[in-house]
């Protein structure tokens, strides 16, 4: 729709990534123990870079975090390697403020495959772009770390989603450089990328309604365990400006515990919660009664 010219060099860059990522799953059982561990840690820090960072942090301001705390987030992010926060926060305000119109830059109301990863391989609808021109955005050029981070995006990505994931394994156990290449940085690049593209499309499309039966979102256990937290996505929608995207309790959210830990080390402040009266509330109000 919108005249969307396919963007062949991204199809062939992620072909070629995604079958990489098949080629490093044979690697898997003569690679040391020590790396395929830090291969997780890894993802781990990617994962926190997308949702800590350019996802609870940046695109929602749903709290405050010191400096040295954006400066870790940052780098996480370009671990991440998903566009710089600057674009990615953008991106993601576009979505929220325009869901399921041809105005989001991933509507789910398109299919699985374009909400999933199609929408890259397409120049953006040009509701996205010019949608998107009215929203403001200047709170994060006002961050010097997003500035950094932006200014130079393309070497902090080779640093972070490339060599320093390669470069441990070889340098102190001894991994074959081959080896933690394909396994600490393709794979769990590509595993990462399937993850954060999990919450754009299943997390749309199957689920639970408890908050608001009349949008797309849902609540996605599959993707709150691959995405660390982020799979509560009726209640996300319903509830953006809310620090954990999830109601609070006995909830596996590896994000929201570690947004706490930071809270409670002084390095962030300002979570913002809805107060469970207004969840209640709300799910007597809109919900599909499921919880």
């Amino acid at each position: 729709g919108g005249g969307q010219a396919i963007v062949w060099r991204n199809v062939v860059l992620m072909g070629l990534l995604h079958l990489s990522a098949v080629y490093a799953l044979s690697l898997v059982p003569r690679a040391h123990i020590l790396t395929l561990l830090w291969a997780y840690l890894c993802f781990l820090m990617t994962a926190l870079g997308v949702t800590a960072g350019a996802h609870r942090l940046w695109s929602h301001r749903s709290y405050k975090a010191k400096l040295p705390l954006r400066i870790f987030l940052a780098a996480a992010n370009s671990m991440a390697f998903q566009n710089d926060i600057y674009e990615w926060s953008r991106d993601h305000r576009v979505h929220h403020k325009y869901s399921e119109t041809d105005a989001d830059p991933h509507n789910a109301r398109r299919g699985f495959f374009f909400s999933h990863i199609g929408w890259l391989f397409v120049r953006k609808h040009r509701d996205v772009i010019e949608k998107g021109r009215k929203l403001d955005f200047t709170d994060l050029l006002d961050d010097p770390v997003v500035r950094f981070q932006r200014k130079y995006y393309k070497s902090s990505v080779v640093l972070m989603c490339f060599v320093i994931p390669t470069f441990v394994p070889w340098y102190l156990w001894g991994e074959s450089l081959w080896n933690a290449y394909f396994l600490a940085s393709i794979l769990r690049y590509t595993i990462s990328l399937n993850v954060t593209w999990l919450v754009n499309s299943a997390a749309h499309m199957y689920g639970n309604r408890p908050y608001d039966k009349n949008i797309n979102p849902r609540q996605n256990t599959l993707v709150t365990l691959g995405a660390i937290g982020e799979g509560f996505h009726n209640y996300h929608h319903t509830f953006p400006f809310d620090y954990s995207a999830s109601e609070l309790g006995l909830k596996f959210n590896p994000t929201t515990w570690f947004i706490d830990f930071m809270f409670w080390l002084g390095l962030v402040t300002d979570r913002k919660q809805a107060p469970k009266e207004m969840i209640q509330a709300r799910k007597e109000r809109t919900g599909d009664g499921s919880a």
